[in-house]
């Protein structure tokens, strides 16, 4: 047993779509979270200030004594997980690799599309790992810039949402069965997303496959939280507005939270 608590990173608040499932599937586990939303987007930044950053948050989520760390970030995690992952300690886990495999799992055509920021779509990671494990299926990927901005600034169910999504996603109308949300910040849009696509695609949410990794790892390195102890209270970070942070984090979360701004 490990009674230490999980962090979780990520640009902004997308991450939280990853917490949501963790606390839903694992509810005796603690978090700790930190968002970095004064410099998000991440997906127009270069790989250099992504590394930056991103080992900007690792290093401050070591500071709470946390027992794994879940980049939970599309974009950071296509720079630099595996950097991460061989330099420290701890379990550290990345989104893609979860996502990808539900994709395979998912498809019955062979035809896969991708959407995530220019950074995720540029490195062509999500390809790269669906391919490794299933040659045969087709990927097509998407970037869509405007995504984000859209969940930062809290206007997930706008007309402006709408039209900005429905829009970006017309070149993938009709081309996959299996659509990768590839940026944790996308299932804040869902409902608009499963409707431009139409009921017949299945949307992949690699935050909710990335909860059910973390248990797995949690098992198999045996460090499990105490049922038998209270988890403690879970800790939010963010280097913008906790204000703002607090009304899209309470409101995903469904529960009330205590936000702390920081300075990486």
């Amino acid at each position: 047993m490990d009674n230490r608590p999980i962090g979780f990173l990520d640009s902004g608040v997308g991450g939280l779509t990853v917490v949501r499932e963790c606390l839903r599937q694992l509810p005796h586990e603690r978090v700790v979270f930190v968002g970095d939303q004064a410099r998000a987007p991440y997906g127009p930044r270069t790989a250099e200030q992504i590394r930056e950053y991103t080992w900007q948050m690792v290093n401050f989520l070591l500071t709470k004594d946390v027992k794994m760390i879940v980049l939970a970030c599309n974009t950071a995690t296509s720079v630099v997980w595996e950097e991460v992952k061989a330099a420290l300690p701890i379990p550290v886990l990345g989104v893609i690799l979860p996502g990808a495999s539900a994709a395979i799992k998912s498809t019955q055509t062979g035809h896969v599309g991708v959407i995530g920021t220019q950074m995720t779509v540029c490195s062509d990671i999500y390809r790269q790992k669906i391919q490794s494990l299933s040659p045969e299926t087709e990927v097509v990927s998407l970037a869509c810039p405007k995504f984000v901005p859209l969940v930062e600034s809290n206007e997930m169910t706008s007309s402006l949402a709408k039209k900005v999504v429905y829009e970006t996603l017309k070149p993938l109308k009709g081309k996959v069965d299996t659509l990768v949300l590839g940026c944790t910040h996308y299932p804040l849009l869902r409902p608009i997303i499963q409707h431009a696509m139409g009921p017949e695609v299945k949307l992949i949410d690699s935050g909710a496959e990335t909860a059910r990794d973390i248990s797995v790892l949690l098992n198999y390195f045996e460090i499990n939280h105490d049922r038998n102890q209270s988890s403690g209270e879970h800790q939010f970070y963010t280097t913008a507005s906790p204000e703002a942070f607090k009304i899209i984090a309470e409101d995903w979360l469904d529960r009330q939270i205590q936000v702390e701004q920081i300075r990486l």
